[in-house]
């Protein structure tokens, strides 16, 4: 019976969107932000400093932020780099501007540094505007490598490391904006549902990844991550993580396959704690709690947080993040 639920649900949703493969613009960028995406005490900032030029969106300069600190505005590398945006102590003393107008230029109070991240994207913009090529791109590699380098090569240069920069802030900036038309479905949806469908009835367990050792057992984010796993796509293990895997369609939008969250504070992705595979008709296969077993729940419930349509490029491109302070 829970099989034929589950095809009764997954052929029904996919019929309505069948149409929509390859009929969407991809390279549509919003100037809006996914709701929840940045955190609440972040977004203005984001929103504000995020229209500083034309090249740069509010979307793009989360994921850059999200890409350098994960929002920890405590965070510092081996490098040196410090704060939410990880500048280094030379870069800061050239581009950092007192955000917030209080008289000091912070490196840690994101109310400087987030300013000063979209300033120093902007300058690089304004060094590279005469180059060839798309002038997001060349502003990106300009952050990475330099205006001189892109200057040199007419465009982003053959460098490895920023190529793969670009790439990925430009995939990230996906699941930080607020999307302006449908969103792709995923082609890999139904097979993350087929194993998904499988674990029904297995109980939970706190921690668990399916292992033998673990009796085949999972919490919620290890089922997702498993099921996905099946289909070439690795996730982040946490929810949180795994929310930054692809754009973010509406409730009314939602597929079979993507994935829906649940937290206790629906202005932050970061505050997420709960995710399942939607799997049509308002239900989601999901790995509920201690003492319960992997079921079908409705996803309708006051702690819905929102969706992610994860995609390939999209999971390749999270972060591995610093611990939260």
């Amino acid at each position: 019976m829970a099989l034929a639920f589950v095809a009764l649900l997954v052929i029904g949703t996919f019929s309505a969107a069948a149409g929509l493969f390859g009929g969407v613009d991809g390279k549509n960028r919003a100037l809006g932000l996914a709701k929840g995406a940045v955190p609440a005490r972040y977004q203005a900032l984001v929103q504000k400093w995020g229209n500083l030029c034309p090249e740069l969106t509010p979307a793009l300069l989360a994921a850059q932020l999200y890409q350098e600190s994960g929002w920890n505005p405590r965070a510092q590398s081996h490098a040196a780099a410090q704060g939410i945006a990880q500048f280094i102590p030379g870069t800061w003393a050239t581009h950092g501007i007192d955000g917030d107008g209080d008289g000091d230029r912070d490196v840690w109070d994101p109310a400087d540094a987030i300013p000063s991240a979209a300033s120093y994207d902007c300058a690089m913009a304004k060094y590279v505007s005469k180059a060839p090529g798309d002038p997001t791109s060349n502003m990106l590699a300009a952050y990475n490598a330099g205006p001189y380098a892109v200057i040199k090569y007419g465009g982003v240069p053959p460098y490895k490391e920023t190529q793969n920069y670009v790439k990925v802030i430009q995939t990230l900036e996906k699941s930080f904006a607020r999307p302006v038309g449908r969103v792709d479905p995923s082609r890999q949806a139904a097979g993350a549902i087929e194993f998904a469908q499988k674990q029904l009835g297995t109980k939970y367990l706190w921690g668990g990844n399916g292992t033998p050792e673990q009796g085949g057992r999972f919490d919620c984010s290890g089922l997702t991550q498993a099921s996905y796993r099946t289909v070439d796509i690795e996730l982040p293990r946490v929810a949180n993580d795994q929310y930054n895997a692809g754009p973010h369609p509406s409730r009314e939008e939602l597929l079979p396959g993507d994935l829906v969250f649940f937290s206790d504070d629906l202005t932050n992705s970061r505050a997420i704690r709960h995710v399942g595979i939607y799997v049509g008709g308002g239900y989601m296969i999901n790995a509920p709690r201690p003492g319960a077993v992997i079921r079908f729940d409705k996803i309708d419930t006051p702690d819905y947080f929102g969706a992610t349509r994860v995609t390939e490029e999209g999971a390749k491109s999270l972060p591995t993040l610093p611990p939260e302070a």
